[in-house]
């Protein structure tokens, strides 16, 4: 089963979990967050993050999704990255970790392009008239 690693600002990764284990009726396997802090060594938190790979690490792979693109958290991850073993994308947010986590059959290129697919379309300007379409008005 591939590995998920989510590598975001405070503790957006651990609440993105609990959220998707609240949803899913349970927490799911192989899954752990990195929350970065301020001030942190660098040197530190890619110690971490690599730390954390290895304990989520299956012949499947490891996906990590980051919060923001550039950003430490992003940047640490880039230096980990092993393409075909270890992928990643950013920008996380429930819809991706949720399409993730139910697809983790996939190989590990094909889960990538998901996640950023529905990280993509989990995001939705909502209007009165979206809003009266779900009431049934």
């Amino acid at each position: 089963m591939i590995g998920i690693l989510l590598v975001a600002h405070g503790n957006l990764g651990a609440s993105l979990i609990d959220c998707a284990a609240h949803i899913l009726g349970s927490t799911p396997e192989k899954v752990a967050a990195l929350n970065v802090a301020y001030p942190e060594d660098p040197a530190s938190m890619l110690e971490n993050a690599a730390q954390l790979m290895r304990e989520l690490d299956d012949p499947e792979g490891v996906l990590v999704l980051s919060d923001m693109y550039g950003a430490t958290p992003c940047n640490t991850v880039c230096r980990l990255l092993e393409p075909g073993h270890v992928e990643a994308v950013a920008g996380v947010n429930l819809p991706m970790l949720l399409k993730v986590l139910t697809n983790r059959q996939l190989p590990l290129a094909e889960l990538a392009a998901k996640a950023e697919l529905r990280g993509r379309e989990g995001i939705t300007h909502i209007t009165e008239l979206l809003c009266d379409a779900t009431k049934g008005a």
